[in-house]
This record gives structure tokens, C-alpha cells and sequence, in this order.
């Protein structure tokens, strides 16, 4: 096919050498099968922010940093140089958590490179060599859907030990390959250590894996992975072979709601001490 405008300068770079087709278009980016030398992957194309559904929620980008202190104050105003720069450390997340996951081991497309806002990964197969489909494309048998969703529990357990949330996983964003379940799409990730929203997001995560499953073998939704593993991690008792029970005894304490408030309130506090001083030194 006709090379799109976006992965022309990967071709004169020599980068790809040739644009096999159109792989799938996503709320964030165009996915393209690509020839590179003797190798077959696929190139994501990110999307520009006017053109994406899905936006860079505070949630998300909460405790992302840039190196550069201009950047930063120009992401903090909302600059037309800010949201260029935040638009770039938002891609930038995904090559980072990916290099960052797959050396840690966890099953994720492996990527090659990250060229003019062009990301070259790995294409992952089925087993007859094809695009690998997503989870919501496949049918299991109820023993299927119990031995792939422990098998994703296992791949959620071992991307916290590497300190990532993935913040958005669903049945959308897991592909079947031959040998099992791999994860991707990963802009959205979150530093679990970093982010006040990463405990949800993880619980978040893990209750679409039980509800998908859940279709197929109806007691994964009456379990607690979720709770669980983050006590574990919370405790700093979480490893890749921990043994999981899918139960976890909440607390029954009351909540000191007073406590909760006065939080709440010196967050805003420091947030609007932050923006004056950001305002102060711009």
C-alpha cells in the first residue's frame, strides 16, 4: 500500500522499507503491518490530541515529569509549547513503560524503536502467523477463560513489581497470541509508586479481567485479586511467584472522615502553592 505521510520520514530513514497494510485504528493511534529487512512488525502511529477519544486525564499524567524545566512550566500553563511538549511525553510513556516491562520480563510487545512520533514493535502472532486478535474477538470455554485469566492476574502482579500500573486494561487491550495473552497499549500507564490514583487504577484493571472472564466461568467476579494484590504490595510482600488467593478480608474500622477532609484540603493548598510559585517564577 501507499505509505501514509506519517512513517514516510521512517522509510528515508531506512528505519521501514515498506508498508505492508493497515493493522487497526484505535482511540489513540493507526497501527500498521511494516516490512523491515527480513522482519515483518508494526508501526503505531500516535494521533494528534484534537483527533484522539481518549484524553490525557489528570489522573493519568499526575507525577510525570520532564527534565526540562522550561518544559515543565510551559506543560503547567497550558502553553501551545506545553501541550506540544506533554503531547510528546505522553508517547514517550508507552516506549518507556515498554522497554521498562519488557526487561522486567512481562509479556508485551517488544519494541524496536521510536522515530518522528512513530512507534516499531514487535507484531504479535497467532499460531498460524497472523496478526494476533484481540480478547473481545475470542470465544473460550470456561476453562480457557479461568487459565488466561490467571495467566493475565500473573502479567498485573509482575508489571507492579516493576512499579507500572497499566491504568486501562480491558479485553481491548490484550491480543491472543499463540502462546498466550500479551499486553498492550501503554500510554496511559502509571508509576504505581508515584501516582495517588494508582491504587484504583490497579483495582480497576483487575475487576475488567474478572468481568470478561467472568462471561465464561462465573465465579471470577466473585473474587478479590484486585484488593489482594495491592495489600501485597502495599506490605512489600508482592513478587512474580507470590501465590494468589482471590480472597482478602477488608477492614471493618470506621473511617475517620474528618481525617479524609483535611487531606483533600491541603492537597488543593499545595496544589494552588504549586501553580502561584510556577506563576511566581514564569
Amino acid at each position: 500500500m501507499k505509505p501514509p505521510k506519517r512513517l514516510q520520514s521512517l522509510i528515508e530513514e531506512g528505519l521501514i522499507d515498506s508498508v505492508v497494510r493497515q493493522l487497526m485504528s484505535g482511540k489513540e493511534a493507526m497501527v500498521y503491518v511494516v516490512r523491515c529487512g527480513d522482519e515483518t512488525r508494526c508501526a503505531k502511529v500516535y494521533k494528534e490530541a484534537t483527533e484522539r477519544s481518549f484524553r490525557q486525564a489528570v489522573d493519568y499524567t499526575e507525577n510525570r515529569r520532564v527534565k526540562n524545566t522550561r518544559q515543565a512550566r510551559a506543560m503547567a500553563k497550558g502553553t501551545r509549547y506545553g501541550r506540544q511538549a506533554q503531547e510528546a511525553a505522553w508517547q514517550s510513556a508507552e516506549v518507556d513503560a515498554l522497554y521498562r516491562l519488557a526487561a522486567a520480563g512481562v509479556r508485551v510487545p517488544r519494541p524496536h524503536n521510536f522515530h518522528d512520533g512513530v512507534l516499531l514493535m514487535e507484531l504479535v502472532t497467532d499460531a498460524h502467523g497472523d496478526a494476533a486478535p484481540r480478547l473481545n474477538d475470542v470465544a473460550f470455554t470456561p476453562e480457557e477463560a479461568r487459565r488466561h485469566h490467571a495467566a493475565l492476574l500473573a502479567e498485573v502482579v509482575r508489571m507492579l513489581c516493576a512499579g507500572v500500573v497499566h491504568g486501562d486494561l480491558s479485553e481491548f487491550n490484550i491480543l491472543l497470541a499463540a502462546d498466550g495473552p500479551v499486553i498492550i497499549d501503554l500510554p496511559q500507564a502509571v508509576d504505581a509508586a508515584g501516582n495517588n490514583h494508582a491504587s484504583r487504577m490497579l483495582l480497576r484493571d483487575v475487576s475488567n479481567l474478572s468481568g470478561y472472564f467472568g462471561r465464561y466461568a462465573p465465579e471470577l467476579p466473585r473474587t478479590d485479586f484486585g484488593p489482594e494484590i495491592w495489600d501485597l504490595y502495599q506490605r512489600g510482600m508482592l513478587h512474580p511467584d507470590v501465590v494468589l488467593t482471590g480472597r482478602f478480608d477488608r477492614s471493618t474500622a470506621a473511617v475517620d472522615l474528618g481525617s479524609v477532609l483535611r487531606e483533600i484540603e491541603d492537597a488543593r493548598a499545595e496544589e494552588a502553592a504549586r501553580r502561584q510559585r510556577l506563576q511566581t517564577v514564569v
